[in-house]
C-alpha cells in the first residue's frame, strides 16, 4: 500500500489539505476558501467556527480519496498573528482578528520607543498591529468585554487543536509570532505578558514542531473518517514551513513567497535580531529560527491596479505587454505601500506612490512599474536580512506571483541570482508534511527534505539587467525614504 502524508495548511485565503507521496509529489489536494469580514475600515476578522468546518471538509475529502493509501500523518501549517478570545469550554467569544487587522495602530504609535526596542530584542517580533501583543494591548486599553470574559487567548491552530484534541499546545513558531514569547528562553516573556494584561494560565504550553498530539476526539474521527493509526503532528507556522518545503534550510538559502502579501525569509542557527528592528526573528526548533520580513503588498497590488484602471480581462491578459517595456519602466517608479506596510517601514499608515509619470506611460508601463516595485521592496527587506544572515547563496520563489514568468525574471534580475521554482507550489503544506515525517522517525532530519523537492524550473538572471536595476534601486530607495514624511 502506498504511503502518503497530508499537509493541512490553514491560511487567511483558504484551507488546503494536500496529499503528498514521500518524495514531495502531490497525489491530490482539496481546498475551501475562507471569507474575511471588515466590520470597520481598520478591523479585519474571520470566523473560527467557519474555518474549523472548512478544515474538517478538506481533510475529510482527503481521507475519503486516499482509502487505497496508508496515511501516515497529518502535519499542520497555519498563518501567523491570529487572535481569538475563548471561554472555558473552548467556545470562541470573538471572531478571529487576523494579521491585517489594524485596530491597534494607535497602540503602536503611542508606545515608548525604549519599550518597543526592549520588547523587540526579547521577542523578535516588531511592534506592529499585526502582533497579538498589540491586539491584546488594544483590548486592555478599551476595556473590551470579551477580553475580560476570556478564559484563554488562542490562535486559529490552538483553537483547532483544543476543539479536536482537548489540548492547549502551541509550537515555537506560532508562539514567537504572538510577540509574547522570549525567543532566547523559548518561554513566555513576563514583560510582554504584563503589557498585554495576560496570565500564563490563559495561554498555551509551548512545544516542539514535532510534537505528536494525543488521540483525536472520537466524534471528530467519525466525522472525518480518520484512518486507523494516522497521527496528528502540530507542525509550525506557514513561514517556517514554506522555507522548509522549498528546501531553503541552510545558511544563505533564501525563500521568497508572494501571494496576496509576501515575505522574504531565511533559516538560521540560534535566535538573532537586527538593531534597527526591520526584520522579524521567529523560532522554529529549539536551535533554529527564521529571520526575514513580511510585506503587505504582493499580488494585492496588481489586483488594486487592475480594479483601479477598470480592466475587465483576465489576470494574464492584464500582464500582457509588460514584458515589452524596458527595464525601469522608462523612468516610472512605484513604491508599493498601498495596503500600509510591515517590513521595512513597519507603518500601517504608509501609502503607495507612482513617481515619474509622463505622457508616454500607458497601462503596460504601470504594470511593469508595479511588478518592479514589489520586487524592489523585497530586495530592500533582503538587505536588512543580510545584516543578520549574510548574502544569499540561492533563492527559491513560491506563491501566486511565481506563476508569472515576467515577475520571476524580474526577481532574478534585481537580486542577480538564479531562482528555483518548486514543482508543487505548496511549500508550507510539504513542509508541514515533512515535519510530521520527522516526528514519526520516518525520515532522519529536516535537512533531508532537500532530496525530496521536485524542482519545476531554474531561472537565470540577466546580468546586464541586474546592473541596470542596481542603479535604479538607488533611486527607488531615495524616493521611498522621501515619502516617509507624508505618513
Amino acid at each position: 500500500m502506498k504511503e502518503v502524508v497530508i499537509g493541512l495548511d490553514i491560511g487567511t485565503t483558504s484551507v488546503k489539505a494536500v496529499v503528498f507521496d514521500l518524495n514531495g509529489n502531490v497525489v491530490t489536494e482539496f481546498e475551501d476558501f475562507v471569507h474575511t469580514y471588515y466590520p470597520n475600515p481598520t478591523y479585519v476578522e474571520q470566523k473560527p467556527l467557519d474555518i474549523e468546518r472548512s478544515t474538517r471538509k478538506v481533510l475529510r475529502e482527503a481521507f475519503v480519496n486516499t482509502t487505497d493509501c496508508n496515511v501516515l500523518a497529518v502535519g499542520l501549517s497555519c498563518a501567523m498573528h491570529s487572535l481569538i478570545c475563548v471561554d472555558a469550554n473552548g467556545n470562541p467569544l470573538t471572531d478571529m482578528l487576523i494579521w491585517s487587522d489594524g485596530r491597534s495602530s494607535e497602540i503602536a504609535d503611542e508606545m515608548d520607543e525604549n519599550v518597543k526596542k526592549e520588547i523587540y530584542k526579547k521577542t523578535g517580533t516588531p511592534i506592529h498591529p499585526m502582533s497579538p501583543l498589540l491586539k491584546l494591548m488594544w483590548m486592555k486599553k478599551y476595556d473590551f468585554q470579551q477580553y475580560h470574559e476570556a478564559t484563554y487567548f488562542m490562535s486559529m491552530k490552538e483553537y483547532l487543536l483544543y476543539t479536536w484534541c482537548k489540548k492547549r499546545w502551541i509550537d515555537y513558531s506560532m508562539a514567537s509570532a504572538t510577540g509574547l514569547m522570549n525567543i532566547h528562553k523559548l518561554d513566555w516573556d513576563e514583560d510582554a505578558l504584563q503589557l498585554a494584561g495576560v496570565e500564563r494560565k490563559q495561554i498555551s504550553e509551548i512545544v516542539s514542531p514535532t510534537a505528536i498530539l494525543p488521540d483525536v476526539e472520537e466524534e471528530i474521527k467519525r466525522d472525518l473518517q480518520w484512518p486507523l493509526g494516522t497521527k496528528l503532528v502540530i507542525g509550525a507556522a506557514d513561514g517556517q514551513l514554506a522555507n522548509l518545503g522549498d528546501g531553503a534550510i541552510k545558511p544563505g538559502e533564501v525563500a521568497i513567497s508572494v501571494g496576496t502579501s509576501g515575505a522574504i525569509r531565511q533559516l538560521i542557527n540560534g535566535q538573532h535580531v537586527n538593531d534597527n528592528g526591520e526584520t522579524f526573528s521567529y523560532a522554529f526548533t529549539d536551535t533554529t529560527s527564521i529571520v526575514g520580513g513580511p510585506t503587505n503588498n504582493g499580488g494585492i497590488v496588481l489586483q488594486w491596479l487592475k480594479d483601479m484602471v477598470e480592466f475587465e480581462g483576465t489576470h494574464e491578459q492584464f500582464l500582457e505587454g509588460a514584458d515589452t517595456v524596458s527595464v525601469g519602466a522608462d523612468g516610472l517608479f512605484f513604491v508599493p505601500y498601498v495596503n500600509g506596510e510591515r517590513a521595512p517601514v513597519w507603518n500601517q499608515q504608509a501609502r503607495g506612490n507612482f513617481y515619474g509619470l509622463s505622457i508616454i506611460h500607458t497601462r503596460k508601463y504601470l504594470v511593469r512599474a508595479v511588478l518592479e516595485g514589489i520586487v524592489f521592496n523585497l530586495y530592500q527587506i533582503g538587505q536588512s536580512l543580510e545584516e543578520i544572515a549574510g548574502p544569499p547563496t540561492s533563492i527559491s520563489v513560491n506563491g501566486g506571483l511565481s506563476k508569472s514568468a515576467l515577475w520571476v525574471q524580474i526577481v532574478a534580475d534585481v537580486f542577480g541570482k538564479e531562482i528555483q521554482l518548486s514543482g508543487t507550489h505548496h511549500g508550507a503544506a510539504w513542509g508541514a508534511s515533512w515535519t510530521a515525517l520527522v516526528a514519526m522517525d520516518k525520515v532522519e532530519s529536516f535537512e533531508q527534505i532537500k532530496q525530496h523537492i521536485p524542482i519545476e524550473k531554474v531561472v537565470q538572471p540577466n546580468l546586464t539587467n541586474h546592473e541596470q536595476y542596481a542603479r535604479i534601486f538607488v533611486k527607488y530607495q531615495h524616493i521611498a525614504k522621501d515619502i516617509e514624511k507624508f505618513f
